[in-house]
């Protein structure tokens, strides 16, 4: 795959993903930074992220709980362990390379909020993703943000403001 074709793909149709491929064991593709992220996602699979271009800062939530980050520069790569919630955020002019396995039947994607004031869990999104290509987090994002309800926190009453 010539990775630099596809970066200049996604930044000339805005698009946010480009899958390279999507097998029963093996999904792969290239991710523009969403400047708005601010979910957890947590899947059956492990994930290997490839910086591609940019900089990434990979919010997750160990076992135990909180929220920690850390750096993937460009030309860096990261392994994210299956069941980690974690929240890749980067700037719509980076890039990052995704392998992980392809779902399986029935299994769950989750996407998490929590809120920023108290980290109390906002809200959470499920789906069954059988094909990567519907974008099931511009889905999921579409879903939190509609619902002044969902961006209410049940803990202190702050509200979430949409991006």
């Amino acid at each position: 795959m010539d990775l630099e074709a596809v970066t200049r793909r996604l930044t000339e149709s805005q698009k946010r993903v480009e899958v390279l491929w999507q097998e029963p064991e093996s999904l792969a593709f290239v991710a523009r930074g969403r400047e708005y992220r601010s979910e957890f996602h947590i899947n059956d699979s492990d994930e290997f992220t490839y910086m591609i271009k940019g900089t990434m800062k990979l919010h997750y939530r160990p076992p135990g709980g909180g929220e920690q980050i850390i750096t993937i520069d460009q030309g860096s790569v990261n392994f994210m362990p299956a069941g980690t919630p974690h929240s890749p955020r980067f700037p719509p002019d980076a890039f990052a390379l995704i392998v992980e396995r392809g779902r399986r039947t029935g299994e769950i994607d989750k996407f998490q909020w929590f809120c920023p004031k108290c980290d109390h869990l906002l809200h959470e999104e499920t789906f069954v993703v059988e094909d990567y290509r519907a974008d099931p987090v511009s889905k999921a994002y579409k879903n939190f943000f509609d619902s002044e309800q969902a961006r209410t926190c049940k803990g202190c009453g702050n509200v979430m403001p949409k991006p």
